[in-house]
């Protein structure tokens, strides 16, 4: 049993608690040989506390660790305090495949830097449902090839710096009005639908990607039973064999409920290597951690997992930390980043409708909600004030805040010839009080694009709300900056 553990841990990703590696977690992973850590937010405060993290983690789990995050871009980043990438979609605005690559080479000198050698991106869904709760602006846009384009010059950008990537979520999480990390979503389309579609992307970078990253999400005309992330029709039916994908397949995280609630964890986590996947990404308690591990060891033990397949999974594990070794580098090009990130953000800038600028000076009202929570995959959007700060370097702005936008009552403002600017600063789409009621001058849509289509004004759409977002707005409100992006999504 004691070597069956041992190949257990190496086949399992972890979280940790806190912002330090105490006695206890270094000895967990040690014990258990686990080499996969995937490090969030709450793990973050700065960039000495986070490279001292990252090696206490290298010494503990040996040469061949994997410590990964999800630094995708827009509002999907951990570290927060390097020069802030344009989302996805932003990219898919500027559609320039040559700023995508520097865009993704830039984003994996920081985290490289930073000690990581994996991260969870780019995102190859194709976003083709205005309702998606999750993906929107993650994605690069709704064409196949024209995406797909986009994301493997982002990759390659990344390769160039010796990070991993890992696309996602396969086979495709575009098409769902349903937050896997809550329910179960359904995609139920006809097997053709899906190969021209969803699929499209991650066949085409089959031959390039380092690692996938399963959906949990049920594909009814591939497997009407199980979430791709448990099917072995999908995972080694499709993807091993038919597309003869020979990277890392990586589970979602099996703590969201659309796995957790049905199946339990470690049952699941068997599943999922039963089904093709290479590791398992198991972010719950220490407890879940323990339970996971102790079901993939009776698995190999009772011959559930066979030991050939494991020897598979655990060479392509090695393989890929072999070519991407954790070994931090100097930071030297953070200035020079940061430039091109904003010179991003601007190319992005995308203008819907008859948007007029108002005057040098002019009186301005503000419309923001107070405070965008993170959702738990987002960071948590932009507070209020920071938008009126931005705004105040250009014109005299009094700001109204609102928590609910279905309660807020527009016909209340004040009819003083202030020029009113709507700022949108959550994922949420609007509902059908605002979307009848609410007659902004000029709508900012700091986040989530398809806001703009909620509310009847011009708007200006950003993909995100980071610092140069708020600047390229400036610079536009300025006459500095002309919006030239494109939507590349239907509907705009």
């Amino acid at each position: 049993m004691h070597h069956s553990r041992h190949l257990a841990g190496q086949l399992i990703m972890v979280r940790l608690a806190g912002t330090e590696l105490d006695a206890a977690g270094a000895a967990f992973l040690r014990a258990n040989s686990v080499r996969g850590v995937c490090l969030f937010r709450q793990n973050m405060t700065d960039a000495a506390q986070l490279a001292r993290l990252n090696a206490d983690l290298r010494a503990a789990m040996g040469a061949a660790a994997l410590i990964a995050l999800d630094q995708e871009g827009g509002a999907v980043v951990r570290a927060t305090w390097v020069p802030p990438p344009p989302s996805a979609m932003a990219l898919g605005a500027a559609d320039d495949p040559a700023l995508a690559r520097k865009v993704g080479a830039a984003v994996a000198r920081a985290v490289k830097a930073l000690g990581f050698n994996w991260n969870f991106a780019p995102v190859l869904d194709l976003n083709n449902n205005p309702h998606n709760p999750v993906i929107a602006e993650r994605s690069f846009g709704a064409d196949a090839i024209r995406a797909t384009e986009l994301a493997m010059a982002w990759m390659a950008g990344s390769e160039s710096e010796g990070v991993a990537c890992c696309v996602k979520h396969f086979p495709g999480h575009g098409d769902t009005s349903v937050d896997s990390h809550r329910d179960l979503p359904t995609v139920d389309k006809p097997l053709a639908e899906l190969e021209q579609g969803e699929f499209a992307p991650f066949r085409l970078a089959a031959g390039h990607a380092p690692a996938m990253m399963t959906a949990h999400i049920v594909y009814p005309a591939l497997d009407a039973e199980f979430p791709a992330t448990l099917s072995r029709r999908i995972l080694t039916g499709l993807l091993r064999e038919q597309w003869q994908y020979r990277g890392v397949i990586i589970t979602d995280a099996m703590d969201m409920h659309a796995i957790a609630q049905r199946y339990g964890a470690g049952h699941a986590a068997v599943m999922a290597l039963v089904a093709g996947a290479d590791m398992v990404m198991a972010l719950g308690s220490a407890a879940i951690q323990e339970q996971t591990i102790a079901a993939i060891a009776a698995a190999i033990d009772d011959g559930t997992l066979a030991m050939a397949d494991v020897e598979h999974k655990l060479a392509r594990l090695a393989a890929l930390a072999c070519a991407y070794p954790c070994q931090p580098r100097g930071y030297s090009e953070e200035d020079a980043d940061r430039a091109l990130m904003a010179d991003a953000w601007q190319r992005a800038l995308t203008a819907r409708g008859a948007v007029a600028r108002p005057p040098a000076g002019a009186r301005l009202r503000l419309v923001v909600r107070q405070d965008a929570v993170s959702d738990g995959v987002s960071e948590a959007g932009v507070p209020a004030a920071v938008v009126a700060a931005s705004l105040a370097r250009l014109y005299d702005v009094d700001t109204v805040t609102f928590a609910d936008a279905e309660t807020f009552d527009w016909a209340a403002l004040p009819a003083d010839g202030r020029f009113t600017i709507l700022a949108s600063t959550s994922r949420l789409r609007y509902g059908p009080h605002a979307r009848a009621n609410w007659k902004p001058d000029l709508h900012l849509a700091l986040w989530n694009p398809y806001q703009a289509l909620d509310i009847g004004a011009p708007a200006l759409i950003t993909y995100g709300f980071a610092a140069p977002a708020l600047d390229a707005v400036n610079a536009w409100l300025d006459g500095r900056l002309a919006a030239r992006g494109r939507c590349p999504v239907p509907g705009f």
